[in-house]
């Protein structure tokens, strides 16, 4: 099943209410939206995980059912998606677990996985606009990741064991101001601005990605392909990623693991490549789907 959440608002209140986010399972016949055809719909797909295994059973028994009448299936020309993740617990970032990646940014791969957070309020969606400040960097690179939604709470998992504790997987664009990540000794406030981890433009179920470890990701900035590989090149797979992170705390449900980038960053290029106003960025995750992202940088006042 493909997950996404829309925004959506309210045109008949004066003033207009604010927007909010419907949770939709997407058909080949469009949207289907969960708060259409159940009446304790979760609000969002974190409190579906919540709910557990058994909620996935009953929302899938009801999308196929409704699909089958011919109920639901909103065309998505229109909608507007919000991030395909809302409320993660935690959003953990792996560095330099690419090889190449790693070369190119002239920085090591360590015997650990380098780990950081992210911000939620980097969170957004497909198709929309991010926007900075050119005051603070113009230097600010794209980078295609798989992300990895945790479905139950995993505390010293096995990497055996590990992808059964994984409800699905997203695409990311783990957005940098790669100015702030070398004068920084850490990397969550250049990872971190508004909008710079766009998310989507689905959560894809585990059970439609056979392999995480075979996934062609790429990015195209204003029709360039920049980015070119597969996950087979992550030096650690999202199984040994899930060991060693479940190894010291526990993965709630619903945290959001972004597995790093592989090399192509325009930081390392000649000359540099970095995203400028009005450019536009997709990143792509075979099985997942592409991920839009318009840039905006603002001058200063």
């Amino acid at each position: 099943m493909k997950f996404a959440h829309f925004v959506a608002t309210d045109h008949q209140s004066s003033p207009p209410a604010e927007p909010r986010v419907r949770l939709a399972v997407i058909s080949d016949s469009g949207a289907v939206f969960l708060d259409e055809i159940l009446e304790d719909a979760p609000r969002d797909l974190q409190e579906l995980i919540e709910r557990g295994p058994a909620e996935l059973d009953r929302v899938r028994s009801f999308v196929e059912t409704s699909i089958a009448h011919g109920v639901g299936g909103e065309p998505l020309d229109g909608l507007v998606h919000a991030s395909a993740v809302l409320r993660p617990p935690t959003i953990l970032a792996v560095g330099l677990n690419y090889s190449a990646h790693s070369q190119e940014l002239n920085l090591k791969t360590d015997n650990a996985p380098t780990i950081f957070g992210l911000w939620a309020n980097s969170l957004t969606g497909h198709e929309g606009t991010t926007s900075w400040p050119a005051e603070i960097s113009e230097q600010v690179d794209y980078e295609a990741e798989l992300g990895v939604v945790i479905g139950r709470a995993a505390r010293d998992v096995a990497a055996a064991d590990a992808l059964g504790y994984v409800f699905g997987y997203t695409v990311v664009n783990d957005i940098t101001a790669r100015n702030i990540q070398y004068s920084e000794a850490q990397w969550s406030r250049c990872k971190s601005f508004d909008g710079f981890t766009p998310t989507g433009p689905v959560v894809v179920t585990a059970d439609e990605i056979a392999d995480p470890q075979a996934l062609h990701i790429s990015t195209v900035l204003d029709g360039v392909t920049l980015q070119d590989s597969s996950t087979s090149h992550m030096v650690r797979s999202v199984a040994t990623l899930i060991e060693h992170l479940s190894g010291s705390a526990t993965l709630l449900p619903g945290t959001l693991i972004s597995t790093g980038s592989p090399g192509g960053a325009g930081y390392s290029r000649d000359p540099q490549v970095f995203l400028t106003d009005g450019a536009t960025v997709t990143v792509s995750v075979e099985g997942v789907g592409s991920l839009t992202t318009h840039c905006r940088v603002t001058a200063a006042a």
